[in-house]
């Protein structure tokens, strides 16, 4: 009968005052016997494994009498009953005098031997290569990141048995998880109780080239609220409605939701519109659409927003264009932003927060870079 506590752990100084540290597993332990021992408790033969008997022995007792057991080292006597455990015992074998630091040390790494193992699993190669791989998308690193000498360095000395696998391997490892993700997600919108809202929008990279993102927002049967990237997918020229409209529909249709549509957001550019409308109709034919689709269309609100505050600016320009202009004649030239920044010491100004130059498209950094430029006024 097992009877349950909460772990504690103690300090036990040894002769040398050096501290050893101990798990007192109190009532957890098994009351049990050597296989040469045998005692009846309860009117019962059991057997005790517990690794405390061999430090007690069990004393005779006649019949109706109280099961006793005596250290081997001291002699003191303690209740064996099973009803009491083996806590008591524990913690005399931690106090005892006679029982030598290392007999302790013996007797604590027999009894924490099997929590050890269930503490520290067995190294799976299998999951070592799952989790690199996830390390590589999540970091966006690249597939040579794994025949690094300097990683396969630190893998090996944390896992002698690691077997590494070439970036030929992680680029396989990457496109299978890729695919088995994908399912996931298609599972999911299937699975979805009502309709799916998208959101979608085109960026250019440094280099110019189009790409397209497509996200997905529903809820499902539990009520959560779900918000996937489904596509961010290269866009090649031209990025007129037509073509805008041709790669949603064929992405959309990839992933099985073109009956389960409720809206399309969009920002206001003009493309937008003769997309929406060739979208609304293909969809229409399809009947895909609730309220005849007069609800597919959603124009963001930021991008309304950005519009309204670009559209006030207006009557400022010449002050936020000479601001304007003052910020990036500072910032292009290391020299100058040097000089600006001794102009910045000689007046006790932070100089952590630093010039700010906007960006047309966001009229909060067109809020920032004035606001900038006001605390540094007495610097230009």
């Amino acid at each position: 009968m097992k009877k349950n506590s909460k772990k504690q752990d103690s300090v036990i100084d040894n002769r040398n005052n050096e501290p050893v540290i101990v798990n007192d597993d109190d009532d957890e332990d098994t009351e049990s016997l050597n296989s040469n021992v045998a005692s009846k408790v309860r009117g019962k033969k059991r057997k005790l494994i517990s690794k405390v008997w061999n430090y007690f022995e069990i004393l005779d007792t006649k019949p109706g009498e109280e099961l006793m057991c005596k250290c081997k080292k001291c002699g003191n006597k303690y209740s064996a009953d099973s009803k009491n455990g083996t806590g008591n015992l524990n913690r005399h074998i931690q106090s005892c005098v006679k029982i030598t630091t290392k007999d302790i040390g013996q007797f604590l790494l027999s009894s924490n031997q099997g929590s050890l193992l269930s503490r520290n699993p067995q190294f799976s190669q299998e999951k070592f290569r799952e989790l690199l791989v996830q390390a590589l998308i999540r970091h966006d690193l690249p597939f040579s990141f794994v025949e690094y000498e300097g990683i396969r360095d630190l893998l090996k000395y944390l896992e002698p048995k690691v077997s590494f696998f070439s970036r030929h391997t992680a680029r396989t490892d990457v496109k299978k998880m890729h695919a088995s993700l994908v399912s996931k997600v298609r599972n999911e919108l299937s699975a979805c109780p009502g309709r799916i809202c998208l959101t979608s929008d085109c960026w250019s990279s440094i280099v110019t080239d189009g790409y397209i993102s497509l996200t997905a927002h529903f809820i499902d049967s539990e009520w959560v609220l779900h918000k996937k990237i489904l596509n961010f997918s290269y866009m090649p020229p031209p990025h007129n409605g037509v073509s805008l409209a041709e790669k949603i529909h064929t992405l959309v249709a990839y992933w099985g939701i073109d009956k389960k549509l409720l809206s399309l957001t969009l920002d206001n550019a003009s493309a937008n519109d003769s997309c929406v409308n060739i979208l609304r109709s293909q969809l229409k034919l399809k009947d895909a659409l609730v309220y005849d689709g007069s609800l597919f269309h959603i124009r963001c609100c930021a991008h309304i927003l950005n519009l309204i505050v670009q559209e006030g600016l207006k009557k400022i320009d010449v002050s936020v264009d000479k601001v304007r202009e003052c910020v990036k004649y500072i910032k292009g030239s290391q020299i100058r932003k040097d000089s600006f920044r001794k102009f910045i010491e000689q007046i006790s100004l932070d100089d952590k927060k630093g010039l700010l130059q906007d960006v047309p498209t966001r009229w909060n950094s067109t809020y920032k870079m004035l606001s900038s430029a006001l605390y540094y006024q007495l610097s230009f």
